[in-house]
C-alpha cells in the first residue's frame, strides 16, 4: 500500500510513492522543464534511475509520461490508496489535511492572491493528478497549517485592524510540514516528551525559515503573509524596511511586478553575490570574493538575530535543530550561526559538526546545556502519513 505524494511547481512536478507505515520511499521522480523542448522526466526505482528527454506540453502530459514510466518499471499504481498534495497557502480557510473535491480546488485557487507564485501550480498539479487517478482520494496538506495556532501577538501585524481583516493580512508562516515533522523527530530522537521540549527549528534551503516550538506547538515563525519575510534566502530578500518598496516605486519608477521580481527572484544571496548555491558561494569566499563574503555575513547575521529572538521568546531552550539542504550539509553555517554562545549554554563540537551523514545526529558537546542537532527533513513522508491518517479515519 502506497501514498503518492505530488509537489507541483510552475515548471516542474516532484512525485514520490511512499509507504506511510515503514516510511520507505518506493519510487520517486521529477518532471521538469515543462513546456520546453528539452523537457525531462526522471524516475528512481529500486536503486535504478531512468530518464526521458522530450518536449512536454504541460503538467498533464508530464504526469502522464511519469505514470507510464512507473508502469514500465513494474510499479503497480493500483497499490496507491491516496494522493497527498503539497499546497503552499491555506489562508485562514485550511489548517488541517483536507479531502479534495471541486469546491476545495476552487478555494485553493481563490487563495492565489496570497501565494501567486505557488498556489496556481499547486492547483494545476491537483487537477492533473485527479484526472490521472480519479478513483482514489486526494488530500491537500498545507504548508501554513502548523502555524495556524500562532499566538495572536506573533501572528498579528501592527497595521489598521480593519484593513488587515478585510484582506486576510496576518503572519501565516511556511515550511510548516517540515517544521512539524522535524520537531516531532527531535523528541523521538532524544527520547523526550514533546510536550516538555522548547525548540528552535531552522529550515535552511534555497527558501529558509525559522520557528520557535514550545511543547509541540509553533509559537513564532520567520515567514509571514508570504514566504518572502524573514531570513535571507537564495533569491529572496527576507526582512526589509517597507519604505524601500515605496522608495523604489516613487524614485526608481519600478512597478509592483518589478519590485516583486526584485525581492523574490533577484535578492538574497544571488542578489548580493550572483550565486545562490552555497557550494559556489563558499568557493568564491575561498577565492577572496568580497561580494560573496558580504552575502555570507549578511545571511549569518540575520540567522543569529532570529535565533536570539526565539531564545528570549521561549524563555527556556532545550534544542536547536538544523534541517533542509543547507542546514543538513553546510557545517560552516551551523558553526557560525551558533558561534560564541557558550554563555547561553550552546556549544558545538567541531568534530561532530564536520561529520557528514544522512542520519539524525547531535552536533553539540556533551557539556552543552542546549542540544544542537541535525535532523534530515522528510516532507514527503509527513504528507503521506497525513493523507493516510485522514483517509483511514
Amino acid at each position: 500500500m502506497s501514498i503518492l505524494v505530488v509537489n507541483s511547481g510552475s515548471s516542474s512536478v516532484k512525485f514520490q510513492l511512499v509507504d506511510p507505515g515503514s516510511g520507505e520511499s518506493v519510487a520517486s521522480g521529477l518532471v521538469e522543464r515543462i513546456g520546453e523542448s528539452d523537457g525531462r522526466v526522471e524516475l528512481d526505482y529500486r536503486g535504478e534511475s531512468v530518464e526521458r528527454i522530450q518536449h512536454i506540453d504541460d503538467h498533464g502530459a508530464g504526469l502522464a509520461l511519469a505514470f507510464a514510466m512507473l508502469a514500465d518499471a513494474g510499479v503497480e499504481l493500483e497499490s496507491v490508496t491516496a494522493v497527498g498534495h503539497r499546497v503552499v497557502h491555506g489562508g485562514t480557510v485550511f489548517y488541517r489535511p483536507t479531502i479534495i473535491d471541486d469546491a476545495v480546488v476552487q478555494q485553493i485557487s481563490d487563495l492565489s492572491s496570497l501565494a501567486p507564485l505557488h498556489n496556481p501550480p499547486n492547483v494545476l498539479g491537483i487537477e492533473v493528478a485527479r484526472k490521472q487517478l480519479p478513483n482514489v482520494p486526494h488530500v491537500a496538506v498545507f504548508d501554513t497549517a502548523f502555524f495556524h495556532s500562532l499566538p495572536d501577538a506573533a501572528a498579528t501585524y501592527a497595521i489598521d485592524a480593519n484593513v488587515a481583516a478585510e484582506h486576510d493580512i496576518r503572519r501565516y508562516g511556511f515550511h510548516g510540514t517540515s517544521h512539524h515533522y522535524v520537531s516531532d523527530q527531535v523528541a523521538q530522537f532524544l527520547e523526550r516528551n514533546l510536550a516538555e521540549l522548547n525548540q528552535i527549528v531552522l529550515h535552511l534551503g534555497n527558501g529558509a525559515s525559522a520557528s520557535a516550538v514550545a511543547g509541540g506547538k509553533a509559537v513564532d515563525t520567520s515567514m509571514g503573509l508570504t514566504p518572502l519575510e524573514g531570513l535571507v534566502m537564495g533569491t529572496r530578500s527576507g526582512d526589509i524596511d517597507p519604505g524601500v518598496i515605496l522608495h523604489l516605486r516613487r524614485s526608481a519608477g519600478m512597478s509592483v511586478d518589478d519590485i516583486d521580481t526584485l525581492l523574490n527572484r533577484r535578492s538574497g544571496l544571488i542578489g548580493l553575490s550572483g550565486v545562490n548555491d552555497f557550494r559556489q558561494l563558499q568557493q568564491r569566499i575561498d577565492d577572496r570574493d568580497a561580494s560573496a563574503r558580504l552575502a555570507y555575513d549578511v545571511y549569518i547575521h540575520r540567522l543569529r538575530k532570529y535565533i536570539g529572538a526565539y531564545m528570549i521568546g521561549l524563555g527556556r531552550l532545550d534544542a536547536i535543530t538544523f534541517t533542509a539542504g543547507v542546514g543538513e550539509n553546510a557545517a560552516a553555517v551551523r558553526a557560525d550561526a551558533l558561534a560564541n554562545l557558550q554563555g547561553f549554554g550552546i556549544e558545538i563540537d567541531p568534530e561532530r559538526n564536520a561529520l557528514r551523514s544522512k542520519q539524525a545526529r547531535v552536533i553539540s558537546t556533551d557539556s552543552s546545556t542546549v542540544t544542537v542537532l541535525v535532523v534530515p527533513t522528510n516532507e514527503e513522508l509527513a504528507i503521506a502519513r497525513a493523507a493516510d491518517s485522514l483517509v483511514r479515519s
